[in-house]
Parts: structure tokens; C-alpha cells; sequence
């Protein structure tokens, strides 16, 4: 089974390569080079690697599913 989480991209380094992405509140570097990802996208991360960019609508949505089923 594999397992992504969603976050948001808040900084994009200048090298492209990588982006710091914030996992609701916890921040950490990702590589993106397996999408073209913009300051403010919401991404898909499996494995360091963000390997999608979903739209905000999904972002939302999943954000509130997660919080449901952590009983939050």
C-alpha cells in the first residue's frame, strides 16, 4: 500500500529541484522534479518526492476527510 500526503508549497528554491512544502504546520524540503510546481500549490508527497498537484477544491476536501476519520 502506498500512502501520500497532501501539502502546500511556501517556498520554491532557486535550483527548482526542491521546494519546502508545509504539512499543516510542519515544514519540510521536497523534491519536485517530477512536476512543475509554483509558490501556493497544493502537492501530493510520497516518499520526499511530490509526485502530483492537486487542485485547491481536492486539497480542501481531503484536509476536512482526514480530520474525520482522525476523529479531529
Amino acid at each position: 500500500m502506498c500512502l501520500s500526503v497532501q501539502g502546500r508549497v511556501v517556498e520554491v528554491r532557486d535550483d527548482g529541484k526542491f521546494a519546502v512544502v508545509d504539512f499543516g504546520g510542519v515544514r519540510r524540503d521536497v523534491n519536485v522534479e517530477l512536476v512543475s510546481v509554483r509558490l501556493g500549490d497544493n502537492v501530493l508527497v510520497h516518499a520526499g518526492f511530490a509526485i502530483k498537484i492537486i487542485s485547491e477544491e481536492d486539497f480542501l476536501s481531503n484536509g476536512k476527510l482526514i480530520l474525520e476519520l482522525s476523529g479531529g
